[in-house]
């Protein structure tokens, strides 16, 4: 016969509540007892009221237990309700780890597996993962992760972080930038844009501040030295860019067809100075930086966006259009 001492019996009743009880599941003290039964066999020896007593300890030291009795004399049902997070929460946080590219296909599943025990058994096989895990565009290297804790603890620390720095060329082949010299920034913040992660930092060699794909660092180094803080407005700077391209930061003004505006309030937020030009269209006017990123971004709304300033970016679009024209003009292709 299995005998339970009070400590591991206690342990197990806390675990049946947790795992296997919520709103719409609870159980009766024989419900409980048969739990017992399962995990240690039939001929566990076991005290009902031994069991009441340690779910009013459970109860005493803010283990929560929810008690219902629908008429007297009438059986108690016993669930533990309280969850950190709610269903609709976990399915978030789900859908969230199987979209987010750099999280390996293998790390996706196991992180979902640990969301899960964050409810009970039967609330668990509610989350299905409705979002398809797309092996193709999942990243291959476990090495992320590791950088992206560091350097979240470098930015803590305030320490000057050493790296290097590449991209596949044109036969798939990771090659470093710079043949391979190390890149010593200080780092400012981490920030989850167009399903990548990206570390925004003050490049010391070019005296500015870059940003850079954290599946592309390679060999992240935290050294020893330490800088001052200075305050960054990491959302500012999110919003001004294009595709995360780098440019120049200058003032344009852009006039919009009235189907976009939600587009443009996405993009730069309810507070972006939007002004009713007519009936079909407004013009938004805002910091933004210049860049290749910024011309593509436009060409996507064809004619429904046209730059008004600044003149040079008038050029740059007018340019790109007339190269795409020349490319569909060869002949021969």
């Amino acid at each position: 016969m299995t005998r339970l001492d009070n400590k591991e019996r206690m342990l197990k009743l806390m675990e049946i509540l947790k795992e296997q009880t919520d709103e719409e599941n609870e159980y009766t003290i024989d419900e409980i007892v048969e739990c017992f039964k399962r995990e240690y066999g039939p001929e566990v020896k076991l005290n009902k009221n031994s069991l009441k007593d340690d779910i009013n300890h459970l109860i005493e030291a803010n283990f929560d237990i929810t008690i219902n009795q629908e008429k007297e004399g009438m059986p108690k049902y016993y669930s533990h309700q309280y969850r950190l997070f709610e269903l609709y929460e976990l399915r978030m946080l789900i859908d969230a780890v199987a979209s987010a590219r750099f999280i390996t296909k293998d790390e996706t599943k196991q992180l979902i597996r640990k969301i899960k025990k964050l409810t009970s058994t039967r609330h668990a096989r509610k989350l299905h993962n409705e979002i398809l895990i797309d092996s193709s565009v999942k990243s291959e290297s476990k090495m992320v992760r590791l950088a992206i804790n560091d350097l979240h603890e470098a930015i803590s620390e305030r320490k000057i972080v050493a790296f290097q720095y590449g991209r596949y060329n044109i036969n798939k082949e990771f090659v470093l930038s710079h043949d391979g010299d190390e890149y010593r920034v200080r780092p400012i913040a981490l920030t989850w844009v167009n399903d990548f992660y990206y570390l925004i930092a003050y490049f010391f060699k070019k005296e500015e501040i870059r940003h850079y794909r954290m599946d592309r660092l390679r060999n992240v180094r935290i050294t020893e030295e330490q800088f001052p803080y200075e305050p960054f407005d990491v959302s500012k700077y999110v919003s001004s860019t294009f595709h995360m391209y780098a440019g120049s930061e200058e003032w344009i003004k852009i006039r919009f067809h009235h189907d976009l505006i939600n587009v443009i309030i996405d993009k730069f937020g309810k507070d972006a100075d939007i002004r009713k030009l007519d009936e079909q269209h407004f013009v938004l006017t805002a910091k933004a930086i210049v860049s290749d990123g910024l011309v593509k971004w436009l060409l996507n709304w064809g004619k429904q966006a046209k730059v008004l300033s600044p003149s040079s970016l008038v050029e740059e679009v007018v340019n790109e259009i007339h190269n795409m024209l020349t490319v569909y003009d060869e002949s021969g292709d």
